[in-house]
């Protein structure tokens, strides 16, 4: 008799978790509390754009879906800063260039991945079904759902339902689970660049940043040929959220601070007024596991998308519970025991990640002292090749532990350092030299 899987939450990790399953022969039912999105579209204005790199596509390789999602994608391959005058500079990602990351509408990826699910024999989906009790102990659910209450149980339960996981707040209750939520000050809202005479307003090549010290606006490319632009400004005090609360004082000032974008976006207006502004925050907890009950994805740990990381990251974690199983002959208990301690320092480390790129995005990257260390950490790349890779190779090029990356970056400057003032301390010795002559 096969095992009893139950999922709850049908987005973008719950769903490649099930078809990962599914595809290994256990029995999976996904619950989801929202109706069909293929049916009824993303909500309008909300975390429409996401960018997916090495260690999302290692992911969907495991399914063979790579290529189908890389279809309904458009590469980047560097930064285009905008400067407030107008000026553009270009930062390719990687030091051949090559290098990009993936922009992809969350609602197609979505999709194909449900559809991937749908199509395995032993998985099914059921929709407008919300999490209303779980016993962790029995493994045991209710559901309220169009046809009134529903209980489940199930061998293993896991909790793939976003930042404010129901699953994880069942799991809150018990003696020993950390928890903390943190709100960045600032928040965010999505608006439209669309296309100039059926072509692209802006280099689809890139992804485009408006840096402005406290705030910034980023846009993605779609296959449309428009622009889902981002702002993310404080929520309260000077030029926030609070302060520019009206469509007429927004396009002031996008003219005043975004002026090649405001001639771009003729809805500018429109969109200001009718998208939601959107909390960014970071959710941290342990232990994941309980039992035959886990968390993934943004329920384990939500973060900032300064680093276009969230999917990335919670696709790896499918991988990684997928490898514990099969190391544990499909024992639940130790397997997610085992998935929980390997992923639960990666998740922290993304975190943090995430939140220093928020600051280079928003304050760095147009600085001169940011340019040069670009270009220097550029170059040494070019030199040294796998001896020196950039923080953001790592996170976005390779399948580096995340826990890995920070003392690596520290390590290499260390070493870039110390060489430095090796080389200079021998040309002032050779340069000493010649003067006693």
């Amino acid at each position: 008799m096969s095992q009893r899987v139950a999922i709850v939450g049908a987005g973008l990790t719950g769903a490649l978790l099930a078809t990962m399953l599914g595809r290994r022969g256990y029995d999976v039912a996904v619950y989801e509390r929202r109706s069909d999105p293929r049916a009824t579209g993303a909500e309008r204005g909300r975390s429409i754009n996401l960018a997916i790199s090495t260690r999302g596509l290692t992911a969907l390789r495991h399914v063979g879906l790579e290529e189908r999602v890389l279809a309904r994608g458009l590469l980047m391959k560097g930064r285009m800063i905008h400067a407030v005058d107008g000026e553009q500079e270009y930062q390719p990602y990687s030091a051949d260039g090559e290098h990009g990351i993936n922009s992809i509408s969350r609602g197609e990826l979505n999709a194909v991945l449900l559809d991937a699910a749908e199509e395995l024999p032993n998985v099914t989906l059921r929709f407008d079904h919300r999490l209303t009790a779980l016993d962790i102990d029995t493994r045991e659910m209710t559901f309220a759902a169009p046809e009134g209450t529903v209980d489940v149980s199930a061998d293993a339960i896991i909790g793939s339902d976003g930042a404010f996981s129901v699953v994880r707040r069942a799991m809150q209750s018990r003696d020993g689970f950390d928890y903390s939520q943190d709100y960045l000050s600032h928040s965010y809202k999505e608006l439209t660049i669309p296309a100039v005479d059926g072509d692209f307003a802006l280099d689809p090549g890139a992804l485009h940043i408006w840096p402005r010290g406290a705030s910034m606006m980023i846009a993605l490319p779609n296959l449309d040929k428009s622009f889902t632009a981002t702002l993310f400004w404080p929520r309260k005090g000077p030029a926030s959220f609070e302060d520019i609360d009206t469509p007429e004082k927004a396009r002031r000032y996008f003219d005043d601070n975004y002026p090649d974008a405001s001639e771009l976006m003729p809805n500018l207006e429109e969109d200001y007024r009718l998208h939601p502004i959107g909390s960014l925050l970071t959710v941290r907890c342990a232990p994941w596991n309980a039992g035959g009950v886990a968390l993934i994805g943004d329920a384990a740990h939500a973060i900032v998308p300064f680093y276009g990381q969230g999917a990335n990251a919670g696709f790896e974690d499918c991988i990684e519970l997928v490898q514990q199983l099969e190391l544990h002959a499909g024992n639940w208990e130790p397997a997610l025991a085992a998935y929980a301690s390997i992923r639960k320092p990666q998740g922290d480390a993304i975190a943090d990640l995430a939140l220093h790129n928020f600051i280079e995005m928003r304050d760095l990257v147009s600085t001169p002292s940011y340019q040069i260390v670009h270009r220097t950490e550029q170059l040494l790349n070019r030199a040294l090749g796998d001896r020196y890779k950039t923080r953001y190779e790592m996170v976005s090029f390779s399948t580096t532990p995340y826990a890995e990356i920070e003392p690596t970056v520290r390590k290499q400057r260390t070493v870039v350092g110390v060489a430095t003032a090796v080389g200079l301390a021998a040309l002032a010795a050779v340069g000493l030299s010649a003067r006693k002559r």
